[in-house]
């Protein structure tokens, strides 16, 4: 309604109403259309007249759900109008946020900023690097996993949950967070304090600091969402009944408690933890999984997470950089914990023989974590090999000056070669499978087969090019196996052949050079040699040990279950005795390793499975009839078959032009150099998979200098699906 002024004018004000959440108090303001938003929170403070810090309020329109904070803009800019109900309230809120480890902290960020800020001040809460890796997840049940979800699907009834749910928290709380009081001031928690959700199936908190080698620390029961105890790392903490001040020897106690939790986490059984973890049983359940991922470019609050909500921060992009054992003993434990609790849920498939040297190497990280101290983060083998960093720094530039060593005058011109008698199959539907014997030249990025080695001077027989391929292993150790599943990409789809070798040797070397030649490279880069070590040391801790048998750790001395070890499938198919023995006997290939050299062992397992780093949607192709799997790899996208999972067609990134959002009818559209393909995600939003693909780009641009800093801007500008 129109106020009339002096002189019976009319001046264009109204009235707004604005519920201050920390007091549960509405106040009605008379504005005018033209007033900014810095003036409107100047009135409303006045009109309050409570002396106390108003700084981190900002004003917030449930309706519209979407934050008012640019001070300069008037209501008329905003769309605010006299009907508009809005509320000023705390940025910073409290949020539950469950670990990669399955422990949960409460943690501060800020509601108003851009999720990709709130992972960033996480991180760094944590002691994370590199924090464009990860991301934050929305909670989900087993139910999701049953049916597709697209956010434009029930928009109204999303709404109507989220003011409801606000009102219900505001009401409960009544001010918005659960920390502050009526005078703003922190309530005095105990620094393991938890919200009042009742006690959890979880470890004691006793157990809990006694594995971390730390003592008569304060703390309460646990809570439902993790095994363990929350945490509290941030605000005004107390320590018994005096206030804990940052810098004070209480806080540097209470910080180095937590880093020393957060990078040697506490042991959980796998009964417990698959309370808490969602296991798909499916490629469209892993794809369905992946809507719940937060937009990095909008808020919190935006999203539908309100104060006090549950989330779970994961390593949403698997390109972990510059893994560092001096600085990242909780990244590199984090990571493990994920990758961890990937294989015994069985997000991804691996062999038994795999499946016993990750055992293996689970239980070395369970011994020497109980034989470290807290503080012990990094091994003294990963210090002294890496060694003083001015004399590294002084061999890379000395390196860096003169040049890299050559083994031979003649590298320079000399093209590395491969040629050996390999056996070659093109297997094909209901025909037996037969392995004929050639002799195979492989040389940049082509095979060349012949059919004996006397024949190799004239024309071969065959000729691939392997570039672009996906390799995958088919080895079986106990069985003398060793064997490619190759997959090359042709006109007509992904075509399919089989290698098989004589020794472990041969398939090293063979199958380092079909990896380089995936990515477009050839024998001649310098990482050949280093990645046909890693296979060999790979393989060699998945071998049954000739170690004497005092060696060997036995059953006897060491009381594990091996459920907590190896996942259901392979526990179900090895009796639980042999399954313990047949761990111990690929322990003693790793029993030497210090704690984080043994989890970056576990880490680069992982890394080496066929199915790691794929994340799934269901999609829709344009104009296509059926839905189908799109996969999103560090390197590539691939498009597969829905029931048998095989790879169709295969697009990499370093071929891709230009990536964008049609917003009009939510099409993905990605345009290669043999053409554009354009889909639709039916499974979760396309700005999910939009953001993958970008953040892919974007973390494959980051240089060498390990001093570069975060580009906030073109992470946005590549993940934000605009052309």
């Amino acid at each position: 309604m129109a106020y009339l002024g002096g002189a019976d004018r009319v001046d264009g004000s109204w009235e707004l109403n604005i519920l201050v959440t920390d007091l549960q108090v509405e106040r009605t303001l008379r504005v005018n259309g033209d007033l900014h938003i810095g003036g409107v929170m100047v009135k409303l403070v006045d009109a309050l007249d409570i002396a106390m810090d108003w700084s981190d309020h900002a004003l917030w329109w449930p309706e519209k759900n979407r934050w008012l904070k640019r001070s300069r803009s008037t209501l008329d800019q905003y769309g605010v109008q006299a009907d508009a109900k809005l509320h000023f309230t705390p940025m910073h809120k409290n949020l539950r946020v469950q670990l990669p480890d399955l422990q949960i902290l409460d943690m501060r960020p800020d509601f108003s900023s851009e999720v990709f800020h709130s992972v960033q001040f996480l991180c760094k809460e944590l002691g994370i690097r590199h924090p464009e890796e990860m991301s934050l997840m929305k909670k989900f049940d087993k139910e999701d996993l049953k049916k597709n979800i697209k956010e434009t699907l029930n928009q109204k009834d999303k709404k109507k949950k989220k003011d409801s749910k606000l009102d219900d928290s505001l009401n409960v709380n009544g001010n918005g967070t659960l920390h502050h009081n009526s005078q703003n001031s922190l309530d005095r928690l105990s620094p393991y304090n938890r919200s009042p959700m009742g006690p959890s199936p979880s470890i004691s908190l006793g157990q809990f600091y006694e594995y971390n080698t730390l003592q008569h620390m304060p703390g309460t029961p646990g809570t439902p969402g993790s095994p363990y105890n929350t945490l509290s790392p941030n605000g005004n903490l107390s320590m018994l009944n005096g206030t804990m001040s940052p810098g004070s020897m209480y806080s540097l106690s209470f910080e180095s408690a937590m880093e020393s939790a957060l990078a040697n986490s506490p042991p959980v059984t796998t009964k417990e933890a698959f309370q808490y973890l969602n296991r798909p049983k499916n490629l469209l359940e892993k794809a369905r999984v992946n809507y719940a991922w937060l937009d990095s470019s909008r808020s919190l609050m935006e999203q539908g997470v309100r104060d006090n909500d549950f989330t779970l921060l994961k390593f949403k992009f698997y390109n972990f950089y510059d893994l560092n054992p001096k600085y990242d003993a909780v990244r590199i434990n984090q990571i493990y914990e994920q990758a961890k609790w990937a294989i015994i849920s069985e997000e991804l498939d691996c062999t038994e023989e795999e499946a016993m040297m990750f055992g293996a190497l689970q239980v070395q990280v369970q011994l020497q974590s109980g034989s470290s101290s807290g503080n012990d983060t990094v091994d003294a083998s990963m210090t002294q090999e890496g060694g003083d960093d001015i004399d590294a720094a002084l061999s890379d530039l000395q390196e860096s000056l003169e040049g890299s060593n050559l083994s031979s005058p003649g590298d320079i011109t000399h093209i590395p070669e491969l040629a050996d008698y390999v056996k070659f199959l093109k297997p094909k539907k209901f025909t037996l499978k037969s392995y004929k014997r050639y002799w195979c030249s492989f040389r940049d990025t082509h095979v060349a087969f012949y059919r004996t080695k006397e024949d190799s001077t004239g024309a071969p027989i065959n000729r691939i090019n392997f570039k672009g391929c996906e390799a995958h292993p088919d080895v079986n150790l106990h069985h003398k196996k060793y064997g490619i599943k190759l997959y090359i990409p042709g006109p007509d789809g992904m075509e399919e052949i089989w290698l098989r070798f004589e020794s472990e040797e041969q398939y090293c070397k063979w199958m380092a050079a079909c990896k380089l030649a995936s990515k477009g490279k050839t024998m001649a880069d310098s990482s050949y040699e280093t990645e046909v070590q890693s296979l060999m040391k790979l393989l060699s801790m998945q071998k049954t040990t000739s170690a004497p048998d005092n060696k060997i750790i036995t059953p006897n001395q060491l009381d594990i279950n091996p459920e907590d070890f190896v996942s259901p499938r392979h526990y179900k198919k090895v009796k639980a005795k042999q399954t313990v023995h047949r761990i111990m006997e690929a322990h003693s290939n790793v029993r030497d390793m210090g704690l984080v050299e043994a989890k970056l062992a576990y880490i680069r397992a992982w890394q080496a499975l066929p199915e790691f780093g794929i994340s799934y949607f269901v999609i829709k192709m344009l104009n296509g009839k059926k839905e189908e799997i799109l996969g999103i790899h560090p390197n590539k996208v691939i498009r597969m078959d829905m029931n048998s999972g095989d790879s169709l067609k295969t697009w990499r990134y370093d071929s891709l032009r230009s990536w964008h959002v049609n917003w009009e009818v939510r099409n993905v559209i990605l345009d290669f150099e043999e053409g554009k393909v354009v889909f639709s995600s039916l499974s979760a939003d396309c700005k999910v998979v939009h953001e993958f693909i970008g953040g892919y780009i974007f973390l494959s641009m980051r240089s060498q200098d390990k001093s570069q800093t975060l580009d906030v801007e073109l992470f946005h500008k590549l993940t934000g699906g605009r052309s």
